[in-house]
């Protein structure tokens, strides 16, 4: 990409971490004509694209090893963007040490918590001191710069080609699935045909504080066959009677079985609001038939 486009917020996606983060390989996976600008945090990331620093915004929101991104869905809301779209990622860890080095004289591994969790086998393999950093690539900077070759790290390729390490074993996470699932942010919603694509709603609502509210909330969706992928409660205001729930469902809103369910939601609850309609994306079809 030419500096004059990179320097175009319109070709620019932004994502939480430092460069050569698992996000910034996503990003560079799922849209590689576009440069990447690295955020100190999530609520960075979503002010990068208000603020019109970036077209673009590329949120982690669950791993199909470590479950749900923590405080995503609690901020996802008050965002102000749009989904627009998904992107599932493959996590291929890799053990990057200094050049030259060997493992059999490295004595510690740094990585972020979920990593490190990740990739057991081989710290335990390996007689290896498991070190928590906040990042990946910002652990793969540090040791890059402190030059011991004692010292490793667990994180993707690309962050060994940045920060010139070398991977010393690839592929190296215990579950061959691991995989996160990304949504695609920007400033205006998308408007996918509701004869086109497959596409999934994302929404949030509350219920009403009455018995039953949730069953009779959500009974519109199974009545009308819509199929519910996600539906995550949390509690909003402080209060514990309070919950607000995000929720991903299949279809477009102006399909006839959504809007009877939407409809019937509306009913039950005391807020709806749609955060992004969006294509499905590929991998969803890929692994439909897993279970099976």
């Amino acid at each position: 990409m030419s500096p004059q486009l990179a320097a175009d917020p319109r070709h620019t996606i932004a994502f939480q971490g430092a460069l050569g983060a698992y996000s910034d390989l996503a990003c560079r996976t799922a849209r590689p004509e576009l440069a990447t600008l690295p955020c100190a945090s999530f609520e960075d990331a979503f002010a990068a694209v208000r603020d019109g620093l970036a077209g673009l915004a590329m949120i982690p929101i669950e791993n199909s090893v470590a479950g749900r991104v923590a405080d995503i869905h609690h901020l996802l809301p008050g965002s102000a963007l749009a989904i627009i779209g998904e992107h599932y990622q493959r996590v291929n860890h890799h053990l990057l040490g200094l050049p030259g080095a060997r493992i059999g004289q490295l004595k510690r591994v740094h990585s972020h918590i979920h990593a490190l969790n990740q990739c057991r086998q081989l710290i335990r393999e390996l007689a290896l001191e498991a070190v928590v950093r906040l990042d990946t690539a910002g652990a793969a900077a540090e040791i890059a710069a402190a030059g011991d070759p004692a010292d490793a790290v667990i994180a993707s390729e690309l962050a060994g080609d940045i920060y010139g390490l070398v991977s010393l074993r690839a592929n190296i996470e215990d579950a061959a699935h691991n995989t996160t699932r990304f949504l695609i942010m920007a400033k205006e919603p998308l408007h996918p045909h509701p004869k086109g694509a497959p596409c999934m709603t994302s929404l949030i609502f509350r219920v009403r504080n009455v018995p039953a509210a949730l069953y009779k909330a959500l009974g519109g969706f199974a009545t009308n066959g819509v199929n519910i992928t996600k539906l995550e409660s949390y509690l909003v205001g402080g209060r514990f009677n309070a919950a607000q729930f995000y929720a991903e469902v299949e279809g477009h809103p102006e399909n006839r079985g959504l809007r009877l369910a939407l409809e019937e939601l509306n009913f039950f609850t005391r807020e709806v609001r749609i955060l992004g309609v969006y294509p499905q994306h590929p991998y969803r079809w890929e692994t439909a038939n897993d279970d099976d």
